[in-house]
């Protein structure tokens, strides 16, 4: 607790900053999966407060994830009322929690270095790409579609940035741009020593800029004002009732509606399997090196879905987005992943006015440069130099995921990873060493099926009149496809001359080939 309040400042700081993203996309995946836009803030807020106190991860922020908007779709038109699906989303929230106690956050633990970082770099790239449609007030798709085929649009990344090009808004392009500026030089500002710009977050100065440009242009000049589309869009009440019309909550009577509880199901393991690959994105990001205990992730998850869905919020998930922007604005403890949803609370009640003023083209500017934080050229570099073992299921999940979506991309760049494990294990298990005509092939550890090919290739590099010593001392376990390969090139060996020795141990089930061959216990 004393560490939480000693690094007050810094988490207030990063609490504003990931208020600020946090709130288009709240609205945005709300309005993508069909859902009142209200419902969008309630997850963002129960993410922040809920699950930020009861999470064991220092950096991770929740919240309504972009991941989850084709399934909440579906799932809502397919239930037909609102409530049915608010009750699958607190029964999901259940699962989530006996998830958790039965221990099966170590899922997690199976992803690949290379597959995290790149998924990593991949959402960078995705931020940049995408954001620049806004930055130039083409706002046609949702804030946080992270899919490369926008549904709502019928267009992907690449059309839409087309487009983009085509019909940007003046304005826009003038915030955006000025927007970055300021980014950059408050960044190269703010990094010497007893400087007072750190104390400012650049991107809340951001956005004041951008409110003040667009009401320059409203007092001034209505023609090159910003439209509604181009801005920040927070349903407003006018009273107290107004407000808590706003929240709406799940009908006990559709606990009989199978589609419910498969709903529910699909909930709980797609939002469980994105919040394990978020957090360990995020510790992999945290300057610290803290590691996330996954299974308290997972309860703390659970209890978010069941509050969020008592409420009628949508289901919140780890949301790598909003974490990595918590983590580049300096946050230091969950302090700011709680402030910020008191934060977004707090304004949605008493100045939703103020927050409808601000321009999507200096929050997607603020996108951007989280983006680049993420995607940097060093990285590249650094898994380049690592070797293609790690380079190539590195480029596979970034290109997968640009090309298709978070959890596909996840999953082909863990299949090329696994590829690469296999080869690496493939290539050796079964090693040859030479001494003029002296040889000897060592197996190592397991040798399966798979390293006959190898194996084959090995043996048939044995020139005739040598002495060739199979060493087996080293292996726990070799196939009976191994086995046969062996003894029928035994049998043969006799014909060009190479006499083979056998280095053994306790494998009983080899003697089997030695009938013809002198043996080296």
């Amino acid at each position: 607790m004393k560490k939480i309040f000693q690094s007050f400042g810094a988490d207030l700081s990063a609490s504003i900053v990931v208020l600020l993203v946090a709130l288009p996309l709240c609205l945005g995946i709300a309005l993508a999966s069909g859902a009142p836009a209200f419902s969008g803030i309630i997850a963002g807020i129960i993410g922040g407060i809920v699950v930020g106190v009861f999470s064991g991860s220092p950096l991770s922020v929740s919240g309504p994830a972009a991941g989850l908007t084709v399934i909440v779709a579906a799932a809502i038109v397919k239930l037909n009322t609102y409530d049915a699906f608010l009750l699958s989303i607190v029964l999901a929230g259940c699962l989530q929690l006996l998830l958790g106690y039965l221990k099966a956050g170590f899922i997690g633990d199976y992803i690949p270095n290379s597959v995290i970082k790149g998924m990593l770099a991949a959402i960078g790239l995705i931020l940049i790409l995408k954001q620049l449609q806004h930055l130039v007030g083409y706002d046609n798709d949702f804030e946080g579609d992270l899919s490369f085929k926008q549904t709502a649009t019928n267009e992907n990344t690449f059309s839409a940035l087309y487009h983009a090009i085509q019909s940007f808004t003046p304005t826009a392009v003038l915030i955006g741009a000025v927007s970055l500026f300021v980014l950059i030089l408050w960044e190269h500002l703010s990094t010497k020593k007893e400087s007072f710009f750190k104390f400012i977050p650049a991107p809340l100065l951001v956005v004041v800029i951008g409110i003040l440009i667009n009401e320059y242009f409203i007092a001034n000049n209505a023609v090159n004002a910003l439209s509604n589309k181009h801005l920040v869009n927070l349903p407003i009440a006018t009273n107290t009732n107004e407000f808590l019309s706003f929240f709406s909550f799940p009908s006990i009577q559709h606990l009989n509606n199978p589609n419910v509880w498969i709903t529910a199901f699909t909930l709980a393991i797609v939002a469980s399997l994105e919040t394990l690959l978020g957090i360990e994105a995020v510790d992999k990001l945290d300057p610290y090196k803290r590691i996330s205990p996954p299974n308290a992730e997972l309860k703390a998850q659970g209890i978010g879905n069941i509050v969020s869905g008592l409420i009628g919020g949508l289901p919140v998930t780890s949301v790598i987005v909003r974490s990595s922007a918590n983590v580049s604005s300096g946050a230091k403890t969950k302090l700011a992943t709680i402030l910020h949803g008191i934060l977004l609370l707090i304004c949605v009640i008493f100045v939703p006015f103020v927050l409808n003023k601000i321009p999507l083209s200096a929050l997607a500017a603020i996108l951007i440069f989280t983006g680049y934080k993420l995607a940097k050229v060093e990285l590249f570099k650094a898994f380049y130099n690592k070797g293609w073992d790690q380079f190539v299921p590195f480029v596979a999940t970034i290109a997968a995921i640009l090309l298709t979506d978070l959890l596909i991309g996840i999953v082909i760049g863990i299949l090329v990873g696994l590829f690469f494990m296999i080869r690496s294990n493939f290539i050796s298990a079964i090693m040859l060493v030479s001494n003029e005509n002296n040889f000897m092939i060592r197996f190592r550890k397991d040798v399966s099926f798979l390293n006959k090919p190898i194996l084959k290739k090995r043996l048939q590099e044995i020139p005739d009149n040598s002495i060739l010593i199979i060493d087996v001392t080293h292996a726990d376990f070799i196939d009976k496809d191994i086995i046969e390969e062996v003894n029928n090139y035994m049998l043969s060996a006799h014909q060009k001359n190479i006499k083979i020795d056998v280095k053994r141990n306790a494998h009983k089930s080899l003697h089997k080939l030695f009938k013809t061959q002198t043996n080296i216990e």
